[in-house]
């Protein structure tokens, strides 16, 4: 009983520190969206952007893009077993070699600063084996977009669960 009573209080503590900034300021929601329409007519498949987009939001520690990236997923089909290894993806057996490819990509454009050689050609050049140049702009594109959402959703505490 006190361990339930302690968790609840727990999530009580997460607030948000403003409503959404999208849904603040009008006319900010229709182009994102327009972007993200874009790149999904690219034929990168779905679950590669949802992989793409959970793995982004893990590493910049967004709980609102995590909880909402894992539902999306999951109601688009996506196995369990895979996302709750994608954070280990390199070690899972369950991705496929573009996925692979795209999720080393993700971490590089999403760790820009840890390294010299922020995208390494290697990267590149192994998501380029697998996607032409439309679908390499459009992950580029969406990792981007993530961690655009995951900046301002981290910095503003927006609550994981609250909506998607």
């Amino acid at each position: 009983m006190a361990e339930a009573q302690n968790t609840q209080n727990a999530y009580a503590a997460v607030q948000a520190r403003i409503p959404n900034p999208a849904m603040l300021l009008p006319g900010v929601t229709e182009p994102v969206l327009a972007v993200l329409k874009a790149v999904r007519k690219t034929g990168v498949p779905q679950a590669t952007l949802d992989l793409v987009h959970l793995r982004a939001s893990q590493i910049n520690g967004c709980s609102y893009c995590v909880h909402g990236g894992t539902l999306q997923a999951r109601k688009a089909g996506e196995r369990d077993e895979r996302l709750h290894t994608v954070a280990a993806w390199a070690d899972a057996p369950f991705f496929t070699s573009a996925e692979r490819a795209a999720l080393a990509l993700t971490e590089a454009v999403t760790r820009l600063s840890d390294r010299t050689d922020p995208v390494p050609d290697a990267v590149w050049n192994e998501a380029a084996a697998h996607y032409d140049e439309r679908q390499l702009a459009a992950l580029v594109l969406m990792i981007g977009m993530t961690n655009f959402f995951n900046r301002v959703n981290v910095s503003t505490r927006q609550v994981a669960g609250s909506a998607w």
